[in-house]
């Protein structure tokens, strides 16, 4: 039987996890105000409307701001599941289906020698930190996705592969996890699952990559890590200007270009250092690969010309992964996302206005988080290396000059 203490601990978990639940559906219901923007219309008016599209069997092809992958129609047209509700209204409760998913999954992920409830506390303090957007962006359906697929990783590679893949074709960034995984089970069925899943959608709805065209002009989102060079140059005569473009606000004007494809460079350059890790890293644990897939997602984060608020549930989620695990080496980086989070919903919506006007209170709030995010990436990418790869005490500049013997621990 499980001990007292543990029943306990699961009640206050359980507990604090619908007090606080609670106040999130409050909030996006509007019983309740929260302050800032009105983070809710994104759901009522833009996914509402390509919901309209949608139901007629094609993809919104006209419209620069859809810029998801296909299966992500299965998110907007969810609410059709509970049509005795309004839209808006049933996709607030899918969205808290997915979260409770989530922490069911990590609960299950705890339970074993050498496991751990911390993930499922830290998915339990972090996604209400983050505040309403959570509710009213479908991010925390992929993250449950990515969750499940990290967590089958271990025992089931066909069942982790396919996830990801379905993942990856929900909204790209779950592709990532497909760069931890050592078992080539896990890689076959991802790309049987990519294809037949992508291979419908192109089949029966026309319009289904569409979206790849959509995304060449953009420009420098205002809560990236390289808007914080126009922040400040608009103190200094900078004459370009924010505007709403692509679906997010961004910097336009002079330089721009060169910032985005300096963003577009360090995500190259993290892709590389990834894939240099996978081909010298013969130390696996059982955690290896969630903590592999969190630092993957941390450095694609922090590199990226958009570092929207809903961005970090998947940084809480993947980490959350990492901690059901007693020996997984991303506690501090885990713990700096986690402080990154009241910071996130001080920066969007809370104070919003002052990041869109650059003023001191902005930039100070943007320097600490991405700060924050990029110290958490730089610890988590040392950490991964220095428990993988032998005979390396630090992260190397160049790749060694001959690949280590594999030995024969499994993942």
């Amino acid at each position: 039987m499980e001990p007292r203490a543990a029943r306990g601990s699961l009640a206050g978990l359980l507990g604090i996890w619908g007090a606080t639940r609670a106040a999130l559906l409050l909030c996006v219901l509007k019983v309740v105000v929260f302050p800032g923007p009105d983070v809710t219309s994104d759901v009522s008016v833009i996914y509402r409307g390509w919901y309209d599209v949608l139901v007629t069997g094609t993809f919104p092809q006209d419209d620069v701001t859809w810029q998801y992958p296909p299966a992500a129609a299965l998110a907007v047209l969810s609410p059709a599941v509970l049509p005795f509700l309004e839209y808006a209204t049933a996709f607030f409760v899918l969205a808290l289906a997915a979260d409770a998913a989530a922490l069911a999954l990590l609960l299950r992920g705890a339970r074993g020698t050498g496991r751990s409830r911390r993930g499922a506390w830290l998915w339990v303090a972090g996604v209400p930190l983050l505040g309403p957007t959570v509710y009213a962006r479908y991010d925390v359906m992929v993250t449950a996705v990515a969750v499940a697929a990290l967590l089958a990783a271990g025992r089931h590679p066909r069942a982790a592969g396919a996830l990801m893949a379905f993942g990856a074709l929900l909204k790209v960034w779950p592709a990532l996890l497909l760069l931890a995984v050592r078992r080539r089970a896990a890689w076959a069925s991802a790309a049987v699952t990519g294809v037949l899943v992508a291979g419908l959608f192109a089949v029966l709805m026309p319009g289904a990559f569409a979206f790849l065209g959509f995304q060449r002009d953009r420009g420098t989102e205002v809560e990236s890590l390289g808007s914080l060079v126009f922040h400040v140059a608009r103190h200094h005569g900078w004459d370009g200007e924010v505007l709403l473009n692509y679906g997010s606000v961004e910097f336009l004007g002079p330089y721009v270009s060169w910032v985005s494809t300096g963003a577009l460079f360090l995500t190259g350059a993290a892709l590389a250092w990834l894939v240099l890790w996978r081909l010298l890293a013969t130390r696996f644990a059982p955690h290896t690969a969630a903590d592999a897939a969190f630092t993957a997602v941390l450095l694609f984060t922090v590199t990226s010309r958009v570092i929207s608020p809903q961005y970090m549930v998947w940084l809480v989620g993947t980490a959350a992964v990492c901690l059901c695990f007693r020996e997984s080496r991303m506690g501090r980086p885990a713990a700096l996302v986690l402080a990154a989070c009241p910071v996130t919903v001080l920066e969007f919506p809370v104070w919003f206005g002052h990041v869109v006007a650059s003023d001191a209170l902005g930039i100070t709030l943007l320097t600490i988080r991405n700060g924050l995010l990029v110290a958490a990436s730089l610890l988590a990418a040392r950490a991964l290396w220095c428990a993988t790869v032998p005979g390396r005490r630090e992260i190397p500049t160049a790749p060694g000059p001959s690949r280590p013997e594999r030995t024969p621990v499994s993942s």
